[in-house]
């Protein structure tokens, strides 16, 4: 398991920080980023605003060296004070240069000082080469200096760098042991441990996740045997909580203490920061609310989401009686700053009101479950949920190392229909965003913006 700290830019900011940082005249340049944090099992810094140095305020810029104000710090600490946030000063390295240098270690020793005065917290400095490659370190107290372990930007692409190579290397491969040695320093959410979930579980725990967060609040039962996969008939008459039964299952599997299973509701405090720490969440719920919540949590701490639905609807034909319609499924990749469920219109406020009535008010409570207008206990359904399922974690291995013909911002949406031995898809750019505010806000309170989450 690793709980080394993090750097997380959305790919928005990435993309500025990277033009301003190289102009094309080959000589260093400087910018800001103040962060929010979440200090759970591992210090996540969360990029919020940028600030760029302009070069004609620079005193000195050179190939190795560049001097720049010192009204600019002041600039970051009255923008970091007010909410205690953290500054990374960040300069580039033209020549490629993917270490710190002494002149930069130099330069820190004056500079974090003056920061922790400004705002008593923790601060940091980082580095950029030509192709976006990043290196980052953080100060306790001002004068403690520690590596950042991961510097990531979870874009259309999903980048790592990580600490401790002396020079850039090609990713690796898809499908190969060195995608396996980057999913072993990774943590995965899986939210709902249940039809679907059960089947991605299974798949982070075999593709090497150093850490498996899972989150349900429901216990096996009899007439989910048929779709949980690797639960018992014994584990039905004991009751167990579906995440306890498969944090055993992976125990068994990997050995030591991969899966930490989280038996409560995604919509409880406990919960919710669980999953903050996560690097990637897999959504495989049943309610818009959850789905709300899942949505809610990649924004705020910059986690990319995947998630994951099926559904078959049926029609009632005038002869035939009632038949199926299709059997379909959809998979929606969310990277933090793009358009969110919300925006696809995932769950409404409409529907999560709805949702949220007794059943007995609930006219449509059929249409809830896997087939509309079936009052089925037990749906026969582990082959459509395998099919989504793979799907769902193949998406993010494209992400992570690219194999496709196409752009990933193309996929954006996958719709497949069984019926129609169908896919389609949505790009990116097809999709209207609304402003984000809760993006990278991390745990501010109350937590989510939801006032049920707040803090004691």
């Amino acid at each position: 398991m690793s709980t080394g700290s993090r750097l997380i830019l959305t790919q928005e900011l990435h993309a500025s920080l990277r033009k301003h940082l190289f102009p094309g005249d080959g000589k260093e340049a400087a910018a800001i980023l103040v962060c929010n944090r979440y200090d759970g099992t591992r210090l996540k810094l969360l990029a919020k605003k940028l600030i760029l140095v302009p070069y004609q305020e620079c005193k000195s810029r050179a190939i190795d060296f560049i001097s720049w104000p010192g009204s600019y710090l002041e600039k970051a600490i009255d923008t970091a004070e007010e909410k205690s946030m953290s500054i990374i000063l960040v300069h580039s390295h033209p020549g490629g240069f993917l270490a710190f240098s002494d002149m930069d270690d130099a330069s820190d020793v004056q500079t974090m000082a003056s920061l922790f005065q400004g705002v008593n917290t923790i601060h940091g400095s980082a580095i950029m080469i030509p192709d976006g490659n990043m290196r980052a370190r953080f100060y306790r107290e001002g004068k403690y200096s520690e590596n950042v372990e991961l510097v990531t930007v979870a874009g259309d692409n999903i980048h790592y760098w990580w600490d401790g190579l002396a020079e850039p290397r090609p990713p690796a491969m898809a499908f190969t042991s060195g995608m396996t040695d980057t999913f072993n320093k990774l943590t995965a959410a899986v939210i709902g441990v249940s039809g679907t979930g059960s089947i991605v579980a299974e798949q982070v725990a075999r593709l090497g996740f150093g850490e498996i967060l899972l989150i349900d609040h429901d216990y096996i039962e009899k007439k989910n045997l048929n779709r949980i996969l690797n639960s018992t008939l014994e584990d039905a008459m004991l009751c167990r909580p579906k995440v306890d039964m498969f944090a055993e299952v992976i125990k068994r599997i990997r050995g030591g203490d991969i899966a930490r299973p989280i038996h409560n509701t995604i919509f409880s405090r406990e919960a919710v920061l669980a999953a903050a720490n996560a690097d990637i969440i897999f959504c495989c719920v049943d309610t818009y609310h959850a789905r709300m919540i899942a949505d809610r949590i990649a924004s705020a701490f910059l986690i990319p989401l995947l998630d994951v639905g099926v559904k078959i609807p049926t029609h009632v034909d005038p002869d035939d009686g009632r038949k199926i319609t299709d059997v379909t499924g959809r998979i929606d990749y969310v990277k933090p700053g793009g358009s969110t469920l919300s925006d696809r219109h995932v769950y409404t406020p409409e529907l999560i009101y709805r949702e949220n009535l007794s059943a007995k008010d609930y006219e449509d409570q059929v249409g809830r479950g896997y087939i509309t207008g079936v009052q089925e206990e037990a749906p026969s359904v582990i082959t459509l949920n395998m099919r989504a399922a793979s799907a769902c974690v193949s998406e993010f291995i494209a992400r992570c190392f690219p194999f496709r013909e196409y752009p990933n911002k193309r996929f954006s949406r996958i719709m497949f229909s069984l019926s129609g031995a169908e896919e389609d898809y949505i790009d990116e750019s097809d999709i209207e965003k609304a402003l984000n505010p809760r993006l990278a806000v991390g745990c501010e309170e109350p937590l989510l913006g939801i006032p049920e989450l707040g803090g004691k």
